[in-house]
């Protein structure tokens, strides 16, 4: 079982000045004599992943979407009504009404002009994140002098130095907006990645790998933050496995494409994986210049000096921006150009009620991420060409792209993020088991299935990155917790970058058993953070209930407590 946010979430800061005025205009707008109406509210609106697969009952495209909120109580509305900072304060109507037929054809109208372009640049990040893989195909170790251990030094530096740019970049990002920041990143790590041309030995590897984790980290944080711009946070969940879907798509592509590309191995006396590394880094230094003008600010500044009418009417700006503020007040909190204090940041990081996912974000990946990183080197040990091993890594992926899915619309299924995620563990641990009782004798091709089995694991990553947004509330602190939840998650690959040693190849018996171990003790972990979410909520319902009405409105009007340390908070779990 699990809970969602209580239906009157919060947002920081002070209430405007000019907010004396909303009542009374409000009142002037009910009772006008004009020929506006003010329409009613529509019908409440079940789970989205439930309604998809469970109703059978059909929508009325022209009834009333406009779903109740805070700003429906003249009261309330004076406490979330947005500031006037906020860049998107001009279309906050908090009587405006539209249909489905609009707000349908309005989200799909995103999905193709926002949604699409970051399925485009995640695709080109992990393009250049990942094609280390395809190169070790190509003899890229032996080429440059480097042993087992010199790979997983790179990387782990590779991690540290990703985790390490996490923080930095999201401020830097909430100073000069993400359009501006997002695609100043693609282009100053498409530069180093197709640096690599040109690698000589160690030294070189290292420092490319620093300098890609350098330049890299953020950018993931940085994208999911400005897409709360545009989604419901019911909506947002299904668009990240979307987005994480690129991140297989690039697999499958670049296996492809490395294919091909690694032919060229002789060409002007060069080594295949150079010219892997300089085509695929152009490829993204193109996008990368191409997301300057595909990244609009903010659903109300999409108009441009090359782009003079913008993407969206007047209208359609009105419904985007009171169908996301009626969802969720606190996407109020700040300015798309506003940075954070330093008190801002340590609030964030002491808060112990997101120690649990932040924990869970180093570890749950750990099972099945070293199978997965040496996944071409292995095959290659196992007597695979190069073009066999690319091509037998596509449908592991395939596998996880089409399972990753199914977790994550599981997860709105159920409504659970606890039981959705912990089955990554439950699906790892059979098939470690069974590579850990592999020995030398083994066929090649025995190994091939149960290793391709592993790898393509269902991803729950994007289901935990949406549970750790929810659990956050407020723009300033889910802009921090986005960052400390990826620091957790690279720690984590960092410790998977270190489970596979050179003296334990090529079967890792004890690598192995480590990762049985971690295994199990994730279980035992998620069970833990069940009980914990479920224990806080259940104490701040009860002293929830027990207030009378003006008490519950003389605490949300006098208090000091922010975000998920309000009393009316319900996290998820």
């Amino acid at each position: 079982m699990s809970t969602v946010l209580a239906n009157l979430p919060t947002v920081g800061g002070s209430t405007p000045a000019d907010n004396s005025s909303i009542n009374s205009d409000l009142k002037d707008r009910k009772d006008s004599s004009s020929s506006v109406d003010v329409l009613p509210l529509g019908a409440p609106q079940e789970n989205v992943g439930r309604r998809l697969f469970w109703s059978r009952t059909k929508r009325d495209l022209d009834a009333i979407a406009t779903q109740t909120s805070v700003f429906d109580d003249p009261g309330t509305l004076e406490i979330y009504r947005p500031p006037p900072e906020y860049e998107n304060v001009h279309r906050f109507d908090p009587l405006a009404r539209w249909t489905w037929r609009e707000e349908l054809a309005i989200v799909r109208k995103i999905d193709l002009r926002i949604m699409v372009w970051a399925f485009m640049m995640f695709f080109s990040l992990d393009l250049d994140r990942t094609n280390i893989s395809q190169a070790n195909t190509d003899n890229f170790l032996p080429d440059l002098g480097l042993t087992t251990n010199d790979f997983n030094l790179g990387n782990t530096l590779f991690k540290l130095c990703f985790l390490s740019a996490e923080l930095p970049s999201q401020l830097i990002s909430k100073r000069v907006g993400p359009d501006v920041w997002i695609p100043s990143q693609m282009v100053l790590w498409s530069l180093v990645s197709g640096a690599q041309f040109w690698l000589t030995g160690r030294g070189s590897f290292l420092a490319t790998r620093c300098l890609l984790g350098f330049m890299q980290g953020g950018f993931i944080p940085d994208v999911i933050l400005y897409l709360s711009y545009f989604y419901t946070t019911t909506e947002l969940p299904i668009r990240l496995a979307w987005f994480w879907v690129s991140n297989y798509m690039s697999h499958i592509v670049g296996a492809f494409v490395a294919t091909g590309i690694l032919r060229l191995r002789g060409v002007n006396g060069k080594s295949g994986w150079r010219y892997l590394f300089l085509i695929e880094g152009g490829f993204t230094l193109l996008v990368g210049f191409m997301s300057f003008f595909l990244m609009p600010p903010s659903p109300t500044q999409t108009k441009a000096w090359y782009r003079p009418k913008g993407w969206f009417t007047d209208r359609e700006e009105v419904i985007m921006v009171n169908r996301v503020l009626r969802d969720d007040p606190t996407k109020s909190d700040m300015h798309n150009r506003e940075g954070l204090t330093l008190k801002m940041i340590w609030d964030v990081i002491r808060d112990w009620r997101m120690w649990p996912l932040y924990m869970l974000g180093v570890v749950h990946m750990i099972p099945v991420t070293p199978p997965q990183t040496y996944l071409t080197l292995s095959l290659r040990n196992l007597g695979f060409t190069t073009t066999q091993s690319n091509l037998l890594s596509i449908p592991s992926t395939v596998l996880g792209m089409l399972l990753l899915l199914v977790f994550c619309y599981l997860s709105e299924i159920i409504n659970s993020r606890v039981i959705s995620t912990v089955l990554l563990q439950f699906y790892a641990l059979p098939l470690l088991v069974a590579l850990y009782t592999f020995d030398k004798h083994t066929s090649n091709w025995v190994y091939f299935a149960v290793v391709t089995l592993i790898t393509g694991y269902p991803y729950v990553h994007p289901v935990q990155v949406a549970w750790a947004s929810t659990n956050s509330s407020g723009v300033s602190t889910r802009t921090v917790s986005a960052s400390m939840y990826n620091i957790f998650v690279q720690l984590g690959g960092i410790i998977s970058a270190n489970v596979y040693r050179a003296d334990d190849k090529p079967l890792y018996k004890r690598g192995n058993r480590v990762l049985i171990g971690v295994c199990v003790m994730n279980i035992v972990l998620y069970g833990l953070t069940y009980l914990f979410y479920r224990t806080i909520n259940k104490r701040r319902e009860k002293i929830w209930n027990a207030w009378t009405p003006q008490q519950r409105q003389e605490y949300l009007a006098t208090t000091k407590d922010q975000g998920n340390q309000r009393i009316n908070f319900r996290f998820a779990y």
